[in-house]
């Protein structure tokens, strides 16, 4: 399962990128987040809660950020796994400076397996979509909060 998406933000992309990075704010937008715990190199223990259609599950897994470069990109690498089968993959998130501030560009791949694949590719995608949206909405917010406190 590929997925592509871009996002518009009204901040420099150092904002952006630290936001997108902090473990915080991260555990705050990402739908479905139970808890986001160090395990240290940029590596997380993660749990989240979430559904595809009639099936919800609650996943355990790691979440990793590699190959940073502040303030132009990095790579996310999933891997998960609970009742509801499993799911492993990487989004590339790159940072570039636009006219509104920054745009954020996401390519991610995915391999899902278990009784959550069953649903089918069209509803993982557009579940897959659901939960970015949210997300980059919700960083959206956390960025615009910061810098009235500015």
């Amino acid at each position: 399962m590929d997925f592509n998406s871009e996002y518009e933000f009204d901040a420099p992309p150092e904002d952006v990128f630290d936001a997108l990075t902090s473990p915080e704010t991260v555990a705050v937008c990402l739908p479905g987040c139970e808890a986001l715990e160090p395990l240290g190199n940029d590596r997380y223990e993660a749990a989240m809660t979430i559904g595809v259609a009639a099936i919800k599950g609650r996943f355990r897994g790691t979440v990793a950020m590699r190959d940073m470069q502040r303030p132009d990109s990095f790579t996310l690498q999933v891997d998960g796994k609970g009742s509801t089968g499993f799911a492993r993959g990487e989004a590339r998130i790159e940072i570039a400076s636009s006219e509104a501030g920054s745009t954020v560009m996401v390519r991610s791949s995915a391999k899902v397996g278990g009784p959550i694949a069953r649903v089918g590719q069209r509803l993982l995608v557009g579940t897959a979509k659901m939960v970015a949206d949210k997300f980059f909405a919700c960083l959206g917010e956390q960025l615009e909060a910061a810098s009235d406190g500015h």
